[in-house]
């Protein structure tokens, strides 16, 4: 079963997240910030994760630079998710090691598309 990792610090984005993984039989597990996403990541690094554009502890160009000097950083499919439209920050996403974008607010078939498209689905 595929791992995917959701990193945001609203845990009911979080909870939404986690049902559509759940329902598409992808095991799911949560990180309210970057610190904790990178423990988690350090113990089993997962297949996927979906990271918010700001935390309590950082934007997601700190995560994804330290998460890909990790062993196996390199393995997961990164979905950068934000509800902001400055084509700046995606394009600064994607250099900082993001594999695809995603918009919120989203519904199970925005959400399942970028995953699909990586192979995880």
């Amino acid at each position: 079963m595929k791992h995917c990792l959701i990193v945001d610090d609203s845990s009911s984005i979080r909870k939404v997240a986690r049902r559509i993984l759940e329902n598409a039989n992808i095991r799911a597990s949560e990180a309210e910030t970057r610190s904790d996403a990178i423990e988690i990541c350090r113990n089993e690094m997962p297949d996927c994760i979906v990271v918010d554009w700001l935390m309590p502890d950082g934007d997601a160009m700190k995560f994804l630079t330290k998460l890909r000097a990790l062993p196996g950083g390199a393995q997961p499919t990164i979905l950068y998710m934000t509800s902001e439209r400055d084509p700046s920050n995606v394009a600064r996403a994607m250099r900082s090691g993001a594999d695809a974008h995603m918009m919120k607010p989203f519904d199970q078939a925005s959400f399942m598309k970028p995953l699909a498209e990586a192979g995880l689905t």
